[in-house]
């Protein structure tokens, strides 16, 4: 959880307010188009012996925050699976529009740094929502709409998938959960001091 922690501080340190990024983002490809090339993503990417840093290089010219953190194996996972997608476009074919244009080092980064710690990359090959929620995510932090889809319909998809948010959300709950039980042990504790100076006074 620390680890998590950290590699989110770290997304906070170097993103621009989620606000900021669904106010600029213009439409994009389509989440089912993003999802199809986040789940085929070749072998090689994900080699652990293929250096993140040399592969973000091929890939986007430039470096990525996420390499500073590549020890971590989830922060690895996510920006090589990133980095297929951005790739996929010579290698497979194009997205329609392009990723071109858009800040595709910043979504990398934003699967490696925001996404990764709370969900296993894995997973998002193997299960169908997860899939889209980093779909979702790519595109956002690359500054894309999904294609056919406006700014509220869009922000309400991923806010629903947001596994980060619905974290958030449960440990808010616990500790609400707490701080009443805690309250009501104060109560009750007060509630026998009060009976048993009414006892000794009588």
């Amino acid at each position: 959880m620390a680890e998590a922690d950290d590699l989110l501080s770290v997304w906070s340190s170097i993103a621009p307010p989620e606000d900021t990024a669904w106010a600029s983002a213009r439409p994009g490809p389509g989440v089912d188009e993003i999802a199809a090339r986040l789940s085929s993503v070749p072998r090689p990417f994900l080699d652990d012996d293929v250096s993140l840093r040399a592969l973000a290089g091929d890939v986007l010219g430039r470096p990525l925050a996420s390499v500073d953190h590549a020890d971590a194996e989830r922060v690895r996972t996510g920006a090589a699976i990133g980095l297929w997608v951005v790739a996929s476009e010579d290698l497979v074919q194009p997205f329609a529009p392009s990723l071109a244009g858009g800040d595709v080092t910043r979504a990398v980064d934003a699967l490696a740094l925001r996404l990764a710690p709370v969900v296993d990359p894995r997973d998002w090959l193997a299960d169908a929502e997860r899939r889209e929620e980093a779909a979702r995510t790519f595109l956002l932090w690359a500054g894309f709409l999904p294609a056919g889809e406006d700014r509220e319909t869009a922000r309400a998809l991923l806010d629903a998938r947001d596994s980060l948010r619905r974290n958030a959300a449960l440990a808010e709950a616990y500790a609400a959960y707490r701080h009443r039980e805690e309250i009501a042990r104060r109560l009750a504790e007060a509630r026998a001091r009060e009976a048993a100076a009414r006892y000794s006074s009588e």
